[in-house]
């Protein structure tokens, strides 16, 4: 008899974007003439940049050459794009990473999952709520929790709330915990964290001997020079922390698959027995073991991303991108709609009307507007009574969403 990994069965009925993906489906055999404006699920829009094309295109020509020709690669990635993405991202920040703690992937949606094989099972995990859903059920399917709740919250974790009380941005886990996710920007609520907070985090990790598994996939999008783009501006966290990185989301690399993940040398967890094991070594086997690496194509266009056309190109679509946040936050702040995000990430919470639940304010955007959002309640049990909108779309889009959103307020 073929047992099954029982602990799926915990998850709860469906994960929030099939579940909205379904709805849509539903309202859409329904009415066939309906033309719906997605701003739902975080995928981009725009073409991905000259530069990155260009480079992949001559990455492929060489493919069919015999001396160009590029079959497995290193499953941490080819060093050159390693070295470009640390000089660029990291040493230019006064970040003490080096090229061989980058290790390139396929998406950092994986690799925060997949970043579980090389951890124990009986560790304390914080989480925020609301949060990147991808977090809690990884940890569910890896059976490091109970059950859910009537709220959808599982036990052994703990539920750090991100709140407008606290600017969303979560209080410091009592009792003492050995993970936490931490993603800034933050999805969903679009906030960002200042140096002062990432330090507290910092000198929390290290105080208790915890690790940070921090998600700064919408680093690009930050406007503030003051803030900081990742853990490691931050000083003591090669000690406590690793990052997940991604090129989806500022060189429109969703359909392209390209990302990358920093676990420091200097990094240790423990076995039971108390001994120190380099996490680096741990995540450096697990790679070469389970993953054969991104293409080397798709490097090619990622180490595009760093030339001056490429970064020119880059900040082009991140500001079309962030200037769509604008128009929505401006365009519910003067319906009268509490807004927050927008500013520092692509993404605007907004505080559902007149105490309306996350998934009927959802209902009647895409019944009355045909504009697609996410609930609030699909990243958690705080979240619910909000919305979150994307602002990845064109301009013209997001203008159409924003004056059907009025008219059917109006309504």
């Amino acid at each position: 008899m073929v047992r099954v990994n029982t602990h799926y069965q915990k998850l709860q009925a469906g994960y929030l974007f099939p579940e909205v993906q379904r709805r849509i489906k539903a309202f859409s055999a329904e009415h066939p003439e309906a033309d719906l404006i997605r701003l739902g699920i975080g995928d981009v829009t725009e073409p991905l940049p000259a530069a990155c094309r260009d480079a992949m295109a001559t990455a492929l020509e060489a493919m069919g050459t015999g001396t160009g020709f590029h079959g497995y690669g290193p499953e941490q990635g080819y060093h050159w794009l390693r070295q470009t993405i640390v000089q660029h991202d990291y040493q230019q920040r006064g970040c003490p990473i080096e090229a061989d703690e980058i290790f390139i992937s396929d998406g950092s949606k994986c690799d925060t999952s997949n970043i579980l094989d090389i951890l124990g099972d009986d560790n304390r995990i914080a989480v925020t709520d609301p949060v990147y859903p991808v977090y809690v059920d990884a940890n569910v399917m890896a059976g490091h929790t109970g059950p859910a709740d009537d709220q959808g919250r599982y036990s052994g974790l703990q539920y750090l709330p991100l709140t407008a009380d606290n600017d969303f941005c979560a209080p410091l886990p009592a009792p003492p915990v050995d993970l936490v996710y931490l993603c800034f920007p933050n999805n969903p609520t679009g906030a960002v964290a200042t140096r002062a907070q990432l330090q507290r985090w910092v000198d929390y990790a290290r105080s208790h001997g915890a690790l940070i598994l921090f998600d700064a996939a919408y680093e690009a999008f930050i406007q503030d020079p003051e803030l900081p783009h990742s853990i490691f501006e931050i000083p003591g966290a090669r000690d406590c922390a690793i990052e997940f990185r991604s090129f989806s989301k500022n060189a429109g690399f969703t359909g392209t698959r390209c990302a990358f993940t920093v676990v420091p040398k200097t990094l240790t967890g423990h076995t039971r027995d108390g001994d120190a094991v380099s996490l680096w070594q741990l995540w450096g086997r697990r790679q070469s073991t389970k993953f054969n690496g991104v293409g080397y194509v798709v490097q090619r266009g990622a180490e595009a991303v760093y030339s001056p056309a490429g970064q020119a190109q880059v900040a082009q679509l991140v500001k079309v991108y962030m200037k769509n946040a604008a128009v929505i936050r401006q365009q519910l702040q003067g319906l009268g709609l509490a807004v927050y995000g927008g500013q520092h990430a692509p993404y605007v919470w907004v505080k559902t009307p007149d105490s309306m639940g996350s998934w009927q304010f959802f209902d009647q955007l895409l019944n009355g507007a045909h504009v697609v959002g996410t609930p609030g309640i699909g990243f958690g049990a705080a979240g619910e009574g909000y919305l979150r909108l994307s602002a990845f779309n064109s301009r013209a889009q997001v203008e159409a969403a924003m004056a059907r959103i009025a008219q059917c307020r109006l309504q």
